[in-house]
């Protein structure tokens, strides 16, 4: 091999410059990562020294020298620090050790074509070259890729706590300008999402590759949280993202700017709140469950509400007070209905006009009386929530998701 190659050296060093300027225009035409990087000139010359380093590395293994790979593992450092993407610089690799072959072939059928056959011999070292120094860069390149990738995690996730914990550390960007640092808009529509438990960062990014909003998730000890960037997609489109994942979740309503994140956040953990005891996998919209998120978002208040108003039947034995708390959430969820409560508790209506009746006398309130209507519901979403926190609390009917179109009344 290393007979031949001298024999050619001459002529192959010239189609070698030939290969390297098409190379060249090839990676810049198809490669922006390439393009928006290095000028023609500068890549023309690296991809030139690649190649005669292969040819130096053919030379050395017929020789039986191993192969030096300092100039490999350089420009593996070079790109990485540069932020070439790793696809692109092996690309380029690939397409050289093809295109150096091909050279080679036409330089030793040019100079004599029965030499050729004891050319190709040697095509498996010279993929053997390719491959060592094509692993040199890419090794070189993820060592050096690895702490700048943390880095910019780190980077990304305190930009993240700037808008969604609210108030920038001492000499830290304010909202805006970590909101333009993660390529947010000035003004947009923005939402919040919160997420009891972990899993749905990986899941709504895979979920999210088609027309999804895009969402930069913060994972943290405490749970995960998203910034979605709504941009005209409603909001009811972050429902559908997670809907597929299983998870319990929040979403705050629409906000217009980056500085009011922080609110939004807080929100959506007060409309994840109100469905920690609904018992299925399910993403509450706040808006779609205000009542419930004003008890949750009132604790002390929550549990005075509970006493006051439903204390005679929490102290009633535990399967009355089952019974009693079921049938008035199945009755506020069916807005007043007595007939559909009934069809939902698979009972006569009358049975459930019977426990209605008895809960009102135990309470002192009327169903009647929209004003107690709203104390009952009120109460009821605390004792709902007091239940999901306390496993121990017997269970009853959720409470419904939003507010009552019309003022509910014992009814056939």
């Amino acid at each position: 091999m290393e007979r031949i190659i001298e024999d050619v050296r001459e002529d192959l060093s010239r189609r070698i410059a030939v290969a390297a300027r098409r190379l060249a225009d090839l990676t810049l035409a198809e490669d922006p990562a390439y393009a928006a990087l290095l000028g023609r000139a500068e890549l023309c010359e690296r991809i030139h020294h690649d190649l005669d380093q292969a040819v130096e590395g053919l030379v050395r293994r017929s020789r039986g020298l191993p192969l030096d790979l300092a100039d490999a593992r350089a420009a593996g450092t070079l790109r990485a620090e540069q932020g070439l993407p790793l696809a692109s610089l092996l690309r380029t690799y690939r397409r050289g050790g093809r295109l150096l072959w091909q050279t080679l072939t036409e330089a030793v059928a040019a100079h004599d074509p029965a030499a050729l056959p004891r050319l190709l011999p040697s095509a498996t070292a010279l993929w053997d070259v390719l491959d060592e120094m094509t692993d040199a860069v890419a090794e070189s390149y993820r060592l050096t890729e690895a702490p700048r990738a943390d880095r910019d995690r780190e980077r990304r996730a305190a930009l993240l706590d700037v808008l969604l914990d609210g108030g920038a550390a001492t000499g830290g960007p304010a909202a805006s300008d970590a909101a333009a640092q993660l390529g947010l808009p000035e003004r947009g529509r923005f939402a919040v999402v919160v997420v009891a438990g972990t899993g749905a960062a990986e899941g709504g990014e895979a979920a999210g590759r088609t027309a999804a909003p895009r969402v930069l998730w913060r994972i943290r000890a405490d749970g995960e949280s998203g910034l979605v960037d709504l941009g005209h997609r409603p909001l009811e489109s972050v429902r559908e993202l997670l809907a597929p994942l299983g998870v319990r979740a929040g979403v705050s309503p629409v906000v217009g700017t980056p500085a009011e994140l922080a609110g939004a956040r807080r929100l959506a953990a007060l409309a994840l709140s109100t469905v920690a005891a609904s018992g299925g996998p399910r993403t509450a919209l706040l808006d779609e469950g205000l009542p419930a998120a004003l008890v949750a978002a009132q604790g002390e208040l929550a549990a005075r509400l509970r006493q006051v108003v439903l204390g005679p039947v929490l102290a009633l034995p535990a399967e009355d007070r089952r019974t009693l708390l079921t049938t008035l959430g199945t009755w506020l969820v069916c807005q007043g209905s007595t007939t559909y409560a009934a069809q939902r508790l698979y009972c006569h209506r009358n049975t459930v006009s019977n426990r209605l009746r008895r809960l009102e006398q135990l309470t002192g309130r009327s169903l009647a009386d929209p004003r107690h209507v709203v104390e009952l519901a009120l109460a009821h979403a605390a004792v709902v929530q007091r239940a999901a926190a306390d496993p121990a609390t017997p269970p009853c009917a959720p409470t419904p998701a939003g507010t009552a179109r019309r003022s509910p009344r014992p009814r056939g």
